[in-house]
């Protein structure tokens, strides 16, 4: 059964002026006008080689418009590659589109709002292959697997039997037979998709990351200073590349795994490079986990520790998060790619009302409050932003008033209404409109389509003017304007694909 969402009673305006949560902070060299934090969203609204487009503008736009005091803009590809509808950072030419962000979210807030740039890396991941196309084509045959097919037929004669006939073989054979027969690695391609890993180290390219990925990190940095953000958020966590090295699964021999020192090595000379790389006054703060929530994972005591060596080196602000990884995904469909948000430690990234007893409500602030008292007792006051299943003045405010954490991050209740900390602060909470915490909106992610709110997407507001649709015609792309009016949950499709406001 769900866990309902708890009743809220909200501050009136003299009430929050004097909160902690509406009181300034400061992430390093940046000042910001309240404790309020929105983390990165990725509104699959790029356009397909990377670049800003109108819908980008609009979306940072309106969140700006509820002045919190940090916004970050979403995971952006710090490589000068193709990858589909996601912002990148890899080039000069990306530049002009991330300085239209900046000019808006500044124009929107009035100039309340720090504004971050996510940047990413991440590594090549392919859908999942039918079975029996990925025996037939794709499958390696070695002397190793020859063997294992003999011992399973009790028949040598697959040891020299022709390619496409142990091919065959292995399409007849069960997928449990076929289990102890291919290398694990092989198993995983076939039943998940294949994806690189950190530690593949006999490609060159992966074995040369912790040579490549300074530089690149530090030229997508310094383009975000130069488009207008205050600074960047150093994507470390969940299941991409630098996460990776952080794991505990990291096993690398070469001084960039295995141990806590090794494992922290590359992220420390990412650090290292993006703050040689832009202006004292940029900030440079991180998104890391503080537990992979997978087993044999990174778990909070890793955590602490990489938290503290990054305080340690000077980082700006530690963001936190838990697990979203692809070790325990959920089986893709065929023709579809795992999603790291699927399976138990994804479940503990973005929680719902139905993830247990507790419910996502606040779930993960004892983890980053751990991490945030080891960082004080190392003698660093690095700020530390708490996350996960926040959506009332009395959560948010409890978790600094006690020490917890520094900021108070929320996405998806943001998402449901951009306005809610404006409403809060000026004592108008009881307009806030209330995430459910379902995950429509994560269920759109996983489909790479365009990320609305249930509670919003379909409504219309009396006059208003008609506002652009996502592709399939039925969802707005935006929150309607603050003033609810005669919301009506109802749009009809023009012939010009926009919302027909009219009856």
């Amino acid at each position: 059964m769900p866990v309902p969402i708890p009743e809220a009673r909200w501050p009136t305006a003299a009430e929050a002026a004097r909160s902690r949560l509406f009181s300034p902070g400061r992430i390093g060299p940046a000042a910001t006008a309240s404790r309020t934090w929105i983390p990165a969203m990725v509104p699959w609204r790029a356009s397909d080689d990377g670049f800003v487009t109108d819908d980008v503008v609009g979306w940072y736009g309106r969140f700006a418009e509820g002045r919190p005091g940090v916004l970050v803009v979403e995971a952006t590809g710090i490589r000068d590659v193709p990858s589909g509808p996601l912002l990148r950072a890899g080039g000069d030419r990306f530049v002009p589109g991330l300085a239209r962000i900046a000019d808006e979210v500044r124009r929107r807030s009035g100039g309340r709002t720090v504004l971050l740039l996510q940047i990413i890396d991440f590594l090549a991941i392919k859908r999942r292959p039918d079975r029996d196309v990925h025996l037939r084509r794709f499958q390696r045959i070695d002397g190793g697997l020859r063997a294992r097919l003999a011992a399973a037929a009790a028949d040598p004669a697959w040891e020299s039997a022709p390619d496409e006939s142990v091919r065959e073989e292995l399409v007849r054979r069960s997928d449990g037979e076929l289990a102890s027969i291919l290398p694990p690695r092989d198993l995983e391609s076939m039943r998940m998709g294949w994806r690189e890993r950190v530690t593949d180290v006999g490609s060159d390219h992966i074995r040369d990351l912790p040579r490549t990925l300074p530089p690149l990190f530090a030229a997508a940095a310094r383009r975000a200073e130069q488009a207008g953000f205050h600074g960047v958020e150093l994507h470390f966590a969940h299941a991409y590349t630098m996460a990776s090295f952080l794991s505990a699964t990291n096993t690398r021999s070469d001084g960039y795994g295995t141990t806590l020192e090794g494992r922290a090595r590359l992220p420390l000379e990412v650090l290292a490079a993006v703050r040689a790389a832009v202006s004292p006054q940029s900030v440079v703060g991180c998104r890391m986990l503080a537990d992979e929530a997978i087993p044999g994972g990174s778990t909070l005591s890793d955590a602490a520790w990489f938290a503290t060596e990054f305080a340690r080196a000077g980082i700006d602000f530690l963001s936190l998060s838990k697990g979203g990884k692809f070790d325990d995904a959920k089986q893709p469909a065929v023709g579809q790619a795992a999603y790291p948000y699927t399976g138990p430690s994804g479940h503990e990234c973005m929680p719902t009302v139905r993830i247990d007893a507790r419910g996502p409500f606040a779930r993960n602030l004892p983890l980053a409050s751990a991490v945030r008292a080891a960082v004080r007792a190392a003698g660093f006051g690095t700020p530390v932003a708490a996350a996960g299943g926040f959506n009332s003045f009395e959560l948010a405010e409890a978790a600094l008033r006690g020490g917890h954490a520094d900021f108070v991050a929320a996405a998806r209740q943001s998402l449901a209404d951009p306005d809610w900390w404006e409403k809060m602060r000026t004592g108008r909470g009881a307009a806030v409109r209330r995430c459910l915490f379902t995950n429509y909106c994560e269920a759109l992610d996983q489909r790479h389509l365009e990320v609305t709110c249930q509670l919003w997407d379909r409504l219309r507001t009396a006059g208003e003017a008609d506002p652009p649709l996502a592709k399939d015609g039925r969802r707005r792309l935006l929150p309607p304007p603050e003033d609810p009016g005669a919301a009506e949950p109802h749009i009809a499709q023009s012939s010009v694909g926009r919302a027909n406001l009219g009856r």
